[in-house]
């Protein structure tokens, strides 16, 4: 069995290297959309994002070292299943995301509520101290288009350092990174895409 050697040094299997491979061009192929992508979130992604630089966990964790990034996680809150008696115990699962990483639920869908665009602006505006050149990096998993949303979305607010982590945790993860249980930043947001009115 043919073995090869990743960023991080550990040895994966050739058919999964391949399949690594396969799935990052073939998600070369995909098109930007003109505006924010609407439905099927988990689904292959463009390989870029116009106006932002694409960047993986590597190129990450070494932006980190020598920048001061604000990393937003866009993945949204698990809730309670509306289908569950109320006696029924519920227990959500922990969040792990990049530490210091600032969650951001709800925030990647293509359409957002007025609130829950009021939540994202506010926040990003105070994490960057109101400088619309701090680099921001959005990030959520692979094949995951709330981060191409979240990251789009900074851009047309004006961002111009914007970095898109297009494989997310799964990617941080599979190098072995460090993770810390994050919890969503506090305001009001709605949860899921804005509601027809």
């Amino acid at each position: 069995m043919l073995l090869a050697r990743c960023n991080s040094g550990v040895l994966i299997r050739a058919p999964v290297l391949a399949l690594l491979l396969v799935t990052r061009v073939v998600g070369a192929e995909v098109p930007q959309p003109d505006g924010y992508r609407m439905e099927l979130y988990d689904d292959l992604v463009p390989a870029a994002l116009d106006g932002a630089q694409t960047i993986t966990a590597v190129q990450l964790h070494r932006l980190r070292q020598s920048t001061e990034v604000v990393v937003v996680d866009v993945i949204p809150q698990h809730r309670r299943p509306d289908f569950l008696p109320e006696n029924q115990i519920w227990i959500p699962v922990a969040h792990k995301g990049v530490p210091g990483a600032l969650w951001l639920p709800d925030t990647g869908f293509g359409a957002l509520s007025e609130v829950t665009e009021s939540y994202f602006k506010t926040h990003l505006e105070s994490a960057t101290e109101g400088r619309k050149s701090h680099p921001l990096v959005f990030y959520c998993r692979a094949d995951c288009w709330m981060s191409w949303n979240a990251a789009k979305r900074a851009v047309n607010y004006g961002y111009s350092d914007v970095y898109w982590f297009y494989d997310g945790i799964d990617d941080w993860f599979f190098e072995g990174y460090d993770f810390e249980v994050l919890s969503p930043a506090p305001g009001a947001r709605q949860q899921g895409e804005k509601a027809d009115e």
